[in-house]
């Protein structure tokens, strides 16, 4: 009779360490293609609001609404751009947790190499937190200059 196949505990847990960074990139991944599809829409809409702004007369009172809201959107496209770089650099940083948790028994990795790799990981997680608030908070204002020349009353009618 063969005898029962053994397993090291530690080796489960090493497989487990380097499997929880692996989800982590999952993650990430969905993240980074709902960041560039936000990326790609608010491009589209500054092409867009600067075609209409090209069409309308000098001194056209949407033409001074459409220049802030494309202020606007450029500044919430940067910020969408530099969460999408630090979601990239947070994937790295979850492979190299990934990477040093399978090297640490053959190398002598340190033990604490992969617990900073993941913790950067996390913070990176964090900046693109606060980089998609900020931009939020410039769509609700992009969102109050339509809404206001919506409701606006015009000094003087405009021309057909």
């Amino acid at each position: 009779m063969d005898a029962p196949l053994e397993v090291d505990i530690s080796s489960i847990r090493v497989i487990g360490a380097a499997v929880t960074p692996a989800v982590m990139v999952s993650g990430c991944g969905i993240l980074a293609t709902g960041l560039d599809n936000q990326v790609a829409r608010i491009t589209t809409r500054i092409r867009d609001m600067v075609r209409e702004w090209r069409t309308l007369p000098e001194g056209h009172r949407r033409r001074g609404v459409l220049r802030q809201e494309v202020a606007i959107m450029d500044r919430r496209h940067a910020l969408l751009a530099r969460a999408l770089m630090l979601d990239y650099a947070a994937i790295l940083s979850f492979v190299v947790t990934s990477l040093l948790y399978l090297l640490q028994r053959r190398f002598g990795v340190p033990e604490v190499a992969p617990v900073v790799s993941f913790s950067l990981g996390v913070v990176l997680l964090g900046g693109i937190a606060v980089f998609a608030l900020a931009s939020l908070r410039l769509s609700r204002r992009a969102l109050a200059l339509e809404k206001q020349e919506l409701f606006e009353e015009p000094s003087h009618p405009e021309p057909p």
